[in-house]
């Protein structure tokens, strides 16, 4: 036997080790490596299945690739984890494509959920989408209100910038024909000027104010269940893109049980009730291991959403009119605008990096005008902001962030999913381009991708790569955009290496390298010989944060070795029998 050599340099055997596959560390080489060793939490060596069987020792755990593909854990890198997981049955009604395709499909749940409710109980339900509803068109209140005299009603659409409500709900918040939505919201009226129940924006905030919040052990339980489907989609690592103190308690409280491990980057949402600066201050030097909680970001909403909402802040008029707005507080777009210039001046002051949600190509050069002027003013202090979205960024604004060392943060699922709603919001050319990925990393922007989910419904990479190398709806196959595909390559370290960029991490995570931390997963085939139109449908089969295991599939060829001369004949036979790999 020989031993393995540890990170540190002392001699000893591995906790894991994983042979005979395709091990795509991310670390520069394009080429993958057939094995890995794990010690410690750390990946204490990649190589070829012979030298890393000289890492197993009595209590190693072994696994047999059998040609499958490691990479190294999912970064995403703007995922929204307490609603993934309060949007979960049975505190929510699942209203997404996959459990309804009508309005006659949602009012047969609400039908169902309201006969358990007592009278004057909240039915709460999330995730539709018009543009997956057969009826094609969006909904009313009188849609059900027939089902929920009694109950108020709230519909949280797909993408979270719609509500969906019945006549008690708004009768209940105060809304009537007279009602003034806050700037930049909309509250939709029907021809003679009555609410027809959809609230788009912040008008929505005119109905939350009204419904009770999850109670605590419902929130705990969510955030649970959300780090378990996240496992199980290969994600490690995460930011919480808007959160508050009383969730980031909870993060900490989690993790100090043992009930969730999952590395944590946290948002503070500005725009609450308290100033920024007081909202901040007491996040500055926290003594929490920032390596798994890392209060260190703030998160500004700039506008809406380029969707049928047509809510986000662009240049050139949505087809049928209008331009959206700005979201930050303000009377007028000037006032709004100095919302955002002060807000990002505070949190850089104070050390904190700022990601702004910004789609339309008006609020991206805002933005970036105020993240160069925090800059300028403070220095950059290592401060990487970025944009968050950033769908319709134009070239010279994506040059101005490449050159500025900001970043952006795109979603590709969420691509894949809408592009063929778009055509009729943004004509064929800005759907077409938007979301530039080829663009933006051929201009040496740092790329990210997440999921936003629960926009999407479960956040899956899988999607999201697949959406990058295809640039395909998923509702009709079309292609939109071809100009901006990417290989796989780039699109897998927009997932992993990038995400750690964006945290200021990539020196201890987001690669496979040695010394790096062991947060991996295996995906059920070789990924780089799937054809891209399967990619979406890989299985993931194990997934590790720190070397511990968080997630198996049923069948993940995974045993403890007995000694190491046992392990390694075992690794022997998996590999004569897939004939998958060269030593």
């Amino acid at each position: 036997m020989n031993p393995a050599s540890d990170v540190g340099g002392t001699q000893m055997n591995a906790d894991l080790v994983l042979v005979n596959g395709n091990v795509l560390t991310m670390a520069g080489d394009p080429a993958p490596c057939e094995a890995i060793a794990v010690r410690n939490g750390l990946v204490a060596k990649v190589g070829t299945s012979s030298e890393i069987r000289s890492c197993i020792g009595p209590r190693t755990e072994v696994v047999d690739l059998r040609g499958r593909t490691v990479i190294p854990g999912v970064n995403d890198a703007h995922i929204h984890p307490l609603q993934l997981g309060t949007n979960q049955p049975p505190l929510t009604l699942d209203l997404s494509r996959s459990a309804v395709r009508s309005i006659a499909d949602i009012r047969e749940a609400l039908g169902a959920a309201a006969q358990a409710k007592r009278p004057g109980e909240w039915i709460r339900g999330a995730g539709w989408d018009q543009g997956y509803l057969s009826d094609g068109r969006y909904p009313h209140r009188r849609d059900i209100d027939d089902l929920t005299p009694d109950n108020p009603v709230a519909f949280r659409e797909w993408s979270g910038h719609a509500l969906w409500v019945n006549t008690k709900a708004l009768e209940l918040a105060g809304i009537d024909r007279h009602t003034e939505p806050p700037l930049g919201g909309v509250i939709v009226k029907d021809g003679a000027g009555e609410p027809t129940g959809l609230l788009l924006e912040g008008a929505a905030r005119l109905v939350d104010a009204v419904v009770p919040e999850f109670t605590e052990d419902e929130q705990r339980r969510a955030l649970t269940t959300a780090i378990a489907l996240m496992h199980r989609n290969g994600i490690t690592s995460i930011t919480d893109a808007g959160t508050d103190a009383e969730n980031i308690a909870r993060y900490a409280a989690l993790q100090a049980s043992g009930a969730i491990r999952q590395r944590v980057t946290a948002m503070l949402l500005a725009g609450g009730a308290r100033d920024l600066r007081e909202q901040l201050e007491p996040f500055r030097g926290g003594d929490a291991d920032p390596r798994w909680l890392n209060v260190s970001q703030v998160k500004i909403y700039g506008d809406g959403v380029p969707t049928q909402a047509r809510t986000a802040w662009v240049s050139e008029p949505y087809v049928g009119g209008g331009t959206g707005a700005m979201t930050t507080p303000g009377d007028t777009p000037e006032e709004q605008l100095t919302t955002l210039q002060e807000w990002v001046m505070t949190a850089h002051e104070l050390g904190f990096q700022v990601g702004t949600h910004a789609t339309g190509d008006r609020t991206v050069n805002a933005v970036i005008d105020a993240y160069q002027a925090a800059s300028a003013t403070f220095g950059v202090n290592g401060l990487r902001h970025y944009v968050i979205h950033g769908d319709l960024t134009r070239e010279d604004d994506l040059r101005r962030i490449a050159a500025s060392g900001f970043g952006v943060s795109f979603n590709p699922q969420i691509k894949r999913s809408l592009s063929h709603q778009l055509v009729d919001v943004l004509g064929r050319e800005r759907t077409d381009y938007q979301w530039p990925f080829r663009t933006a990393m051929e201009l040496g922007v740092p790329v990210g991708s997440a999921s936003d989910a629960p926009v999407v419904g479960l956040p899956d990479f899988r999607e999201g790569l697949a959406a990058m190398v295809t640039r395909a709806s998923l509702a009709t196959g079309e292609v939109f955009g071809a100009d901006q595909v990417i290989g796989l390559g780039p699109a897998l370290a927009s997932y992993t290496s990038a995400g750690a960029w964006q945290d200021g991490a990539e020196q201890w995570k987001g690669t496979l390298a040695e010394g790096m931390a062991a947060d991996l997963a295996v995906l059920g085939d070789d990924l780089m010989r799937m054809p891209a139109d399967a990619i979406a449908d890989v299985p993931v089969e194990l997934t590790c944060v720190g070397g511990e295991v968080v997630y198996e599939a049923e069948s993940p060829d995974r045993t403890d070795s007995a000694d190491p001369a046992s392990a390694a004949a075992a690794g022997e036979h998996g590999y004569l029998e897939s004939g998958c790999c060269h030593d």
